[in-house]
């Protein structure tokens, strides 16, 4: 042991699911030895952080324009008018949608 190329140990402690998805993936990978597949994911891999926020607001508006097309439903099948002001209102959120979908897809 004291020629080890390797001599520090590293430990940490998994559920037993996530040892399940460990196991999976060395399958898929085609790797047997476990210390092996450790060090190539811990050095070699890397985390994909995904930023949903812009996702959210679009999500958010697209909800608001919904509740807004709800209402003018109800005033219309209360009144049987359609107003230019509702309309107008439809056509500002659906403007501001798609700049939150340009946003989203320039990114």
């Amino acid at each position: 042991m004291a020629n080890r190329t390797r001599n520090i140990p590293v430990k940490f402690m998994v559920t037993e699911e996530e040892k399940k998805i460990i196991l999976a993936k060395m399958t898929q990978s085609k790797t047997e030895n476990m210390g092996a597949y450790l060090r190539k994911m811990t050095i070699d891999g890397y985390v994909i952080k995904i930023d949903y926020s812009a996702l959210k607001k679009h999500t958010l508006e697209l909800n608001k324009i919904g509740v807004n097309i709800n209402q003018i439903a109800k005033r219309l099948n209360q009144t049987n008018r359609v107003f230019y002001q509702d309309i107008r209102e439809i056509k500002k959120m659906m403007d501001e949608i798609w700049k939150l979908q340009k946003s989203i897809l320039s990114k």
